[in-house]
């Protein structure tokens, strides 16, 4: 461990160690990675919850489409949107109580995947009380 400064107590100061060696800035990257999965996860459950598009060929043939929602995938959908939310929750408070280093990054990242699970389960309400 080299140019690291060390506290009377001969514990090293984690504000001038790499940020990369440290085992809760690692645990950070994995929950933020862990909740883009699971936002990918909920956009193929949207793809298949959400009503079929007939087009007029398919409807000249006969052809059949769901027009309504899907009840239990959306159901998923909710629970994975939630699940979103509440990890990307998790990584902007552990961001907060961490980021002391001067070289420390704000982290939109987060903020983006927060945002976006809000807006989509405050538009899921809608589609679904609108019906």
């Amino acid at each position: 461990m080299k140019n690291i400064e060390y506290t009377s107590k001969s514990v090293p100061n984690r504000r001038k160690s790499p940020r990369e060696t440290d085992r809760f800035f690692q645990s950070m990257v994995f929950i933020n990675v862990l909740g883009w999965f699971v936002f990918i996860g909920a956009l193929l459950v949207f793809h298949d919850a959400r009503p079929e598009f007939v087009s007029g060929v398919q409807s000249f043939w006969g052809l059949e489409g769901r027009q309504g929602w899907s009840k239990t995938l959306t159901l998923y959908l909710a629970g994975l949107l939630a699940l979103c939310l509440i990890i990307s929750v998790t990584v902007l408070i552990m961001k907060r109580r961490r980021n002391r280093r001067d070289k420390d990054h704000f982290g939109i990242n987060g903020y983006v995947l927060m945002l976006t699970a809000v807006a989509s389960l405050i538009i899921l309400y809608f589609e679904f009380t609108a019906s």
